[in-house]
């Protein structure tokens, strides 16, 4: 890595000696359409979940194209490809599971773990040099698992994953990459989760019932009105946005919950939603008349009766929305938005 490249904490591009390839499941596996779910086919999920892992000693990348192999044949899915529903709904899809392969891509950067480890302190978009990009019109040109392995100058190795959102939440994903990860590690070991495919547990009622209201949905409040949220969205395009990563460590998550003792318990996400939403809030100096929401996920694989599978990787979660006014976030204490967040959280089962 030059100066010029250390200076501008921009990572050099990748080399790539060969072309991207199909990693196919080992054996042969079913070869049929899964539809997706309601909660998979939301259209803000129309994107793929990356993750990064930086290690200091490489695996053997032949090792690691094996091991993939063998696990797409259990998560046979995501080696096939997504595609609009053929009947009269063009708007949902469905997998076809084919076992055309996921997208395996090696290449080699001239930086060095300790180098790039000098990019982590806050979000850099040149780390997407380190995701094979796939050239296509829509999102679903593209495979739902697309892999690139990066041999750093120093032997280490970055490995790079992208998985369609539309196919796993980050739960599911977790529990595909765990399974790679132990498969790849063990290989004579068994899988400790089987994946559970279909998504008929999460199927709507026939026909739908609406048994309650949803804020998440809505674009503003009737206290706020029309007027309000267009002139939220208005200062924030007016704002540059600067990207940057906060660590709380765990005696700052202790002196949070501090102002909650005895009178209130919660646990470290309350905590820190709560204070986050109203340090937010302050920062904008927007007018105490305003009603905002706070939304985020919530996990229902054990909230629903009966409990969805266990293995169950496709889309678990729902939006919880939290919404009050301005003045009362910003002028009460950490108690209010706490309780505002367990009560969204609650709702969301």
């Amino acid at each position: 890595m030059t100066t010029e490249t250390r200076n501008s904490l921009e990572i050099p591009d990748c080399h790539y000696p060969n072309k991207p390839l199909l990693i196919r499941p080992d054996h042969a596996t079913p070869n049929h359409s899964l539809p997706l779910s309601n909660l998979d086919d939301q259209k803000f999920l129309r994107f793929t979940i990356k993750y990064l892992y930086l290690f200091e000693k490489a695996f053997c990348v032949e090792a690691l194209k094996l091991s993939l192999s063998r696990i797409l044949y259990y998560y046979y899915p995501l080696a096939g490809r997504l595609r609009a529903k053929e009947d009269d709904d063009q708007s949902k899809l469905e997998v076809q599971c084919n076992g055309e392969g996921a997208l395996f891509a090696e290449a080699y950067a001239d930086f060095s773990a300790q180098e790039f480890m000098q990019f982590c302190a806050k979000p850099n978009r040149s780390w997407r040099k380190l995701l094979y990009k796939v050239e296509g019109v829509s999102f679903l040109d593209a495979p739902p698992l697309v892999i690139q392995v990066t041999t750093l100058q120093c032997g280490g190795m970055i490995l790079c994953t992208a998985i369609n959102h539309c196919v796993c939440d980050g739960i599911g994903t977790s529990q595909f990459l765990n399974a790679w990860a132990n498969i790849t590690s063990n290989p004579d070991s068994n899988l400790q989760i089987s994946p559970f495919h279909s998504r008929c547990a999460l199927k709507p009622r026939c026909p739908p019932q609406v048994t309650f209201a949803h804020p998440e949905l809505s674009k503003f409040t009737a206290e706020s009105g029309d007027n309000g949220h267009v002139a939220i969205n208005k200062y924030l395009q007016s704002q540059p946005l600067v990207p940057i990563s906060v660590t709380f460590n765990p005696s700052q998550i202790l002196d949070l919950k501090r102002q909650l003792v005895p009178s209130l318990k919660c646990t470290t996400f309350e905590a820190l939603a709560s204070h986050t939403w109203r340090a937010w809030l302050r920062s904008l100096n927007l007018s105490h008349l305003l009603n905002v929401k706070l939304l985020f996920s919530v996990n229902i694989r054990k909230r629903l009766w009966p409990e969805m599978p266990q293995g169950y990787y496709g889309n678990g979660f729902v939006l919880g929305c939290a919404e009050a006014s301005v003045k009362d976030l910003v002028t009460r204490n950490i108690c209010h938005g706490v309780k505002l967040v367990q009560h969204a959280n609650l709702l969301g089962s």
